[in-house]
């Protein structure tokens, strides 16, 4: 039995299972995990007509995407420590019982400021993926849990690449309220679905919840996530983006001195310091840098007119489906991972998943004349990153003690989280860095895309080399 196997027994996974169900079990709580992650990407293309529809600025319309990144980035850890808790089963109910609310109040609205509230509450459903593979960590036997682990990790690429074009095709052909309609109909039938067939896990955890320590998280990766969202409209040099990272040094020092002290934090700072998951969540910040910047290099790149001397002259729903055999390769991947890991170890599956997306990128900036290299680039980088993503919560699963499995992994997801939001602010300020005109519409130039993916591929090494050096983690 493998390093990972051993890890995921828990008297949750009763030998009594059948496969049947825990086919069902997974297949549930991926669903879950994909609308999370469908949710997250289906407003990117719609967004010019929403501004129209609402009549909003486009500072007001940026709030409606920031508003779901700031709540997100506070619910994930604190979801996982409330699941580690009080139920598993229990939090992920609750985030898809949220993301039904949230997209029902988006869907009986054309208020900017009532969208942005609704954007808001359906941020608190974006734990949803790492509660799954928590949970799915303690449900499924030794020898499906690596397979699981692998195929919901893999949801947050397939619901990304799956969002793009079927948010095209409502942005032309019906109102951009009937993806939100689309959303909350997904998230009843994973509730009715969960509720009677999933069990719940075994609660290891004990203590009690930590307010104090919550509310300094969430000011302290505010300070941190607005300058970055904001740093392409604001300036890096402006006195808004330094005085809020400035303050969330300041912060992040107090809330680690402070956790350090606690016997139920909210994060455990000591066990989070451990070098195995340390090294971990920061080669996850650089994967999920090169995954997000994917995402913003392909879809306007090859909208980009044909003038431009790289684009393609994409529709909304052409540049989505280029999007699509990213998705597939992730969702094709997650087995193989799933073997690898279990082979060679985690550690190994995280650092060949960085370098093939490494690669991946090299082929952006090496092929540009056909269509079909974009795609074909693209493509192996959502491959890499189907692997890389599986070997992340699997590392985790070692490490992370059993009382602490969904917190752990809520963490995980927050350096992804981070990394996304750093390739968002520094990409945005790359691509606006070097510019050429067409049609007097200013457009990135080509060279600014290839400065891009030559960070992501870096990114991406670097996040190979801290893999390579996670530490074989040590009994509790």
């Amino acid at each position: 039995m493998t390093d990972i196997a051993q890890a995921s027994a828990t008297p949750a996974a009763s030998e009594k299972d059948t496969v049947p169900r825990q086919a069902v079990t997974l297949g549930l709580i991926s669903l879950a995990a994909l609308l999370v992650s469908l949710t997250s990407s289906v407003l990117v293309p719609v967004l010019p007509q929403m501004g129209a529809s609402m009549h909003a600025s486009p500072a007001a319309l940026e709030w409606v995407l920031t508003s779901t990144l700031l709540v997100a980035a506070v619910a994930v850890p604190v979801f996982g420590r409330l699941a580690d808790l009080y139920g598993k089963k229990r939090m992920l109910v609750t985030t898809q019982v949220i993301l039904v609310l949230g997209s029902v109040v988006c869907a009986l609205t054309s208020n900017t400021a009532v969208m942005i509230a609704g954007r808001a509450i359906v941020g608190l459903s974006m734990a949803g993926v790492s509660l799954g593979i928590s949970l799915i960590s303690s449900l499924l036997p030794p020898e499906r849990s690596g397979q699981g682990i692998a195929l919901i990790s893999s949801m947050l690429g397939i619901g990304g690449a799956l969002g793009l074009p079927l948010a095209g095709l409502v942005a032309e052909h019906a109102d951009y309220h009937a993806l939100f309609w689309i959303c909350a109909a997904g998230g009843i039938i994973a509730i009715a679905g969960i509720i009677p067939l999933v069990p719940e896990s075994a609660r290891l955890a004990s203590g009690r919840f930590d307010l104090p320590g919550t509310a300094l998280l969430t000011v302290t990766l505010v300070t941190l996530l607005l300058p970055l969202s904001e740093a392409g409209s604001w300036g890096w040099g402006n006195a808004k983006t330094i005085g809020l990272l400035t303050a969330f040094a300041v912060l992040a020092i107090t809330l680690v001195a402070m956790e350090r002290r606690l016997a139920s934090p909210v994060i455990d700072m000591r066990v989070n310091a451990r070098p195995a998951l340390l090294l971990t969540n920061v080669a996850s910040v650089c994967v999920g840098f090169a995954m997000f910047a994917s995402l913003i290099g392909t879809a306007t790149y090859v909208e980009a007119p044909r003038a431009s001397g790289y684009g393609f002259g994409q529709s909304i729903v052409g540049s989505g489906l280029c999007m699509l055999p990213s998705g597939l390769a992730m969702l094709a991947m997650s087995p193989v991972s799933a073997k690898l890991s279990a082979r060679f170890g985690p550690k190994f599956t995280l650092a060949l998943g960085a370098l093939v997306v490494a690669i991946g990128f090299l082929g952006r900036i090496a092929f540009t004349a056909h269509l079909w290299e974009v795609i074909a680039g693209t493509t192996i980088a959502g491959a890499g990153t189907g692997i890389a993503f599986a070997g992340m919560p699997s590392l985790i699963l070692l490490a992370a003690p059993r009382s602490e499995l969904a917190a752990a992994n809520g963490l995980n997801s927050l350096a992804r989280s981070v990394g996304s939001s750093l390739a968002s602010a520094v990409g945005g300020t790359i691509l606006a860095s070097s510019v050429i005109f067409v049609g007097g519409t200013a457009l990135p130039s080509l060279a600014a895309y290839r400065v891009l993916f030559a960070l992501c591929a870096g990114s991406a090494v670097v996040g190979a080399i801290l893999a390579l050096t996670v530490p074989p983690a040590t009994d509790d």
